[in-house]
């Protein structure tokens, strides 16, 4: 490092030039401190962690769902009308000892409801977790409502937990008949750790012999690499990829003394990725969401506005002097056509999703306009990535 020498011929004069150095020396390393950053940023730009790409075969969500009662309902439950309500509710007195007919019972602060949750992977009994609170039958509101205890069922019909507690909706609804005003949806709410975990429902790890990766996103040249860098990080070949989807790693060739310790060095290792280019379009919303990475190649497009109006009016005819004859009404036809001239866009080799969005916009195409368009430029092989609509 270059040492620089101060010479002044005054204690203010050496003060202001040490200011003065100090502040030089401070921008330097700011720029040296930017110049570093860019450059990682550059190198880790598409740099992506094999957990942000890929789940454990095996290690997953469980769906539960319930059937129940929500209480306490001021006057915003089920109506009589409701049959399955009022037999809920005769057959969970019946259990607690107390006989009623359900045919002539008359209860507004009840609403029969569903309740759903899920279960997490490696769940334990006493864990708390998370339910909604649905309303099935015509209750207006279940808020202030209490959700009596309902056993919460997975797809092979054992009870895996059980909620129980006061539900919190995100919304409202006040007034009657025309006079009311509802935000959000009262009928559906939420109970914070509502759930206990009645049943053991962890995956043993200690029984696996291979550990498969599944990717998110099919993608070959992602699982290849990504059987590299396993094979690079371990030192020998003990990863390969299956398919576009799957990557097994064998556990015993590993030498890693658990299966967690083998999956946590495997999640955290990064390979260079970059996500498929893709156009999602929303034809119901005229949503349009791309990729930065689509690229076009040379196309134009041409569009045209062509508007027919047809106006069909009445017309009151008058009958001839000195006749007898009632006025009559008769029904006038006029048809207008209005051609606009079509306006164009070129677009040459390699341009890219804003340059098309301008020169979309600059014709004034809307949303659906330009649905239409990218379906014709994929369809005419302009469009360089693949174009979903959902």
């Amino acid at each position: 490092m270059a040492v620089q020498l101060l010479m002044c011929n005054s204690r203010k004069q050496c003060a202001a030039g040490r200011n003065s150095w100090l502040q030089g020396i401070a921008l330097s390393a700011v720029v040296w401190l930017l110049a570093a950053l860019s450059a990682f940023a550059a190198d880790a730009d598409h740099r992506v962690k094999i957990r942000d790409l890929t789940q454990i075969q095996g290690v997953r969500d469980n769906q539960l769902v319930g059937y129940g009662l929500a209480i306490g309902l001021k006057n915003t439950g089920d109506s009589q009308q409701t049959f399955f309500t009022v037999q809920t509710l005769a057959n969970s007195l019946q259990r607690m000892g107390v006989q009623i007919a359900p045919g002539v019972v008359v209860v507004k602060n009840v609403a029969a409801v569903f309740v759903t949750a899920t279960l997490p992977p490696f769940a334990r009994p006493g864990m708390k977790i998370d339910v909604t609170v649905s309303s099935v039958g015509d209750a207006k509101s279940i808020q202030g409502g209490v959700l009596l205890l309902t056993a919460l069922r997975a797809t092979n019909g054992q009870v895996f937990a059980e909620a129980q507690g006061p539900l919190v909706i995100g919304g409202y609804s006040e007034g009657m008949a025309g006079n009311s005003k509802s935000v959000n949806q009262p009928t559906v709410g939420r109970i914070a750790e509502g759930a206990t975990v009645e049943r053991d429902a962890a995956v043993d790890l200690s029984r696996f012999r291979t550990v498969s990766l599944l990717l998110l996103n099919s993608d070959f040249t992602a699982a290849r690499d990504i059987a590299d860098v396993i094979n690079k990080d371990f030192d020998k070949p003990i990863a390969v990829a299956i398919d576009s989807r799957r990557i097994d790693v064998d556990v015993a060739a590993s030498g890693a003394p658990s299966v967690p310790i083998l999956i946590s060095r495997v999640q955290n290792l990064s390979i260079e990725f970059r996500s498929p280019a893709k156009v999602v379009v929303n034809e119901r919303t005229g949503t349009i969401v791309m990729g930065g990475d689509v690229r076009l190649s040379p196309v134009s497009v041409i569009q045209g506005s062509l508007t027919i109006n047809v106006e069909t009016r009445h017309v009151i005819v008058e009958p001839a002097p000195h006749s007898n004859d009632k006025p009559q009404v008769v029904d006038e036809t006029r048809t207008t056509v209005n051609d606009a001239p079509a306006q164009s866009i070129q677009l040459e080799e390699g341009a890219n999703v804003d340059e098309l969005i301008k020169g979309l916009h600059a014709i004034g195409a809307t949303s659906h306009d330009i649905i239409s368009i990218l379906q014709a430029i994929k369809a005419a092989g302009g469009l360089e990535a693949d174009l979903e609509v959902i």
